[in-house]
C-alpha cells in the first residue's frame, strides 16, 4: 500500500513540474545587441560616424541585427470537422424439422430443427468545432539578416498578474518590404512563425488536468 501511495505522489509531483516549463529570462530569448562598429581615429575632429548614418530619405524601418520591430498580433483560426458512419449486419438461418418415413424425426420427443438469427447495428457520429483568436502587440529583436535580405526575428514579453505570469513569445522570418513605415508588421506576414501565449503560476495550474484525469481521458484507457 505504501508503495502505491508513494508512486502516486511521485506521479503527481511529476505532473506539477513540467521539464519544459517556460521561465523568465530564458537565454534563448535574451535581447540581441548590435555589434559595435570598429572605431577609427580621425584627424578631422568630426563626430560623424557612417556606421549609424541614414540616407536623407530613409525611414525608421529595422534593417540591422539588434533593431526592434513591433509585431501586431492579428491571429484568428477556425476549424470544424464532422464525421458519421453506420454499419448494419443482419444474418438469419432457418432449418425445418427433419422428416423421414412421412413424419418428423424426434430425439426424446423433440423434433430436430435449427433456427439462428443475428443482427448487428453500429452507428457513430463525431463533431469538432474549434476557434482561436489572438490580438495585441509585441516588440522583437532582429536576430539575423539573411543573404536575401530577410530578417530573422525573436522576442518575448512577460506580464506579472497577481500570483501568476503571462507571456507571449514569437519567432519567425519577415521581409523588409512587409514592414510598414512606422516599423510594425502583422503577425500574418511572419514566415515560419511560432507564437506562444500561455501562463504560469496558480491560475494556470488550476486549468490543467491532473495525471489521473489525463490517464482516463487518454488513449491508454481502453474504455
Amino acid at each position: 500500500m505504501r508503495t502505491v501511495l508513494g508512486l502516486a505522489a511521485l506521479l503527481a509531483l511529476a505532473g506539477c513540474v513540467h521539464p519544459n516549463s517556460p521561465i523568465p529570462d530564458d537565454p534563448y530569448y535574451a535581447p540581441v545587441y548590435p555589434d559595435l562598429p570598429p572605431s577609427q581615429v580621425v584627424t578631422t575632429g568630426s563626430i560623424f560616424n557612417d556606421g549609424y548614418a541614414n540616407e536623407l530619405y530613409s525611414d525608421i524601418k529595422a534593417l540591422k541585427v539588434g533593431d526592434v520591430i513591433t509585431v501586431m498580433l492579428t491571429e484568428q483560426t477556425k476549424a470544424k470537422k464532422s464525421a458519421s458512419n453506420e454499419i448494419t449486419k443482419d444474418n438469419k438461418m432457418q432449418l425445418d424439422p427433419i422428416s423421414a418415413g412421412g413424419g418428423p424425426i424426434t430425439v426424446n420427443g423433440q423434433t430436430i430443427d435449427l433456427s439462428y438469427k443475428e443482427k448487428f447495428d453500429m452507428s457513430r457520429e463525431s463533431d469538432a468545432d474549434q476557434s482561436n483568436s489572438l490580438a495585441g502587440s509585441i516588440s522583437v529583436n532582429v536576430l539575423q539578416v539573411l543573404a536575401n535580405g530577410n530578417l530573422v526575428i525573436r522576442g518575448e514579453k512577460w506580464i506579472t498578474i497577481n500570483d501568476g505570469d503571462e507571456f507571449i513569445r514569437i519567432t519567425g522570418i519577415v521581409r523588409p518590404r512587409d514592414i510598414s513605415p512606422n516599423n510594425t508588421i502583422e503577425s500574418t506576414r511572419v514566415a515560419n512563425a511560432r507564437i506562444q501565449y500561455s501562463g504560469t503560476g496558480t491560475f494556470a495550474d488550476s486549468q490543467k488536468s491532473g495525471w489521473l484525469s489525463k490517464f482516463f481521458s487518454g488513449p491508454l484507457w481502453p474504455f
